[in-house]
């Protein structure tokens, strides 16, 4: 999420709800496959599938996947906050 935000410029809640991806073991999952969020692009999975990785679709905006929040001040003084819909939160300010 750092670098969408950093290196692409992606505005902070644009960078935290996109798809995400996890390789391996985390929580409560017990198996160490590459779990992918269903929002990817449709052929996303059946290419990773045909080169021999094991995937595993998880529901979308899965818990398992991580929570996170991120706030942006901008040289201008600007303030962009976001926060994950993965987890309870919020982005507020005043």
């Amino acid at each position: 999420m750092f670098s969408r935000i950093a290196n692409f410029g992606w505005n902070p809640q644009a960078a935290i709800d996109a798809p995400r991806w996890l390789l391996g073991r985390t929580w409560d999952q017990s198996t160490g496959t590459l779990k992918l969020e269903p929002r990817f692009a449709a052929h996303t999975a059946a290419t990773l599938s045909a080169f021999w990785h094991e995937v595993e679709m998880m529901a979308p905006y899965d818990d398992a996947m991580g929570h996170a929040g991120a706030i942006v001040r901008h040289p201008d003084g600007l303030i962009e906050a976001g926060y994950d819909p993965r987890s309870d939160g919020a982005a507020a300010g005043r």
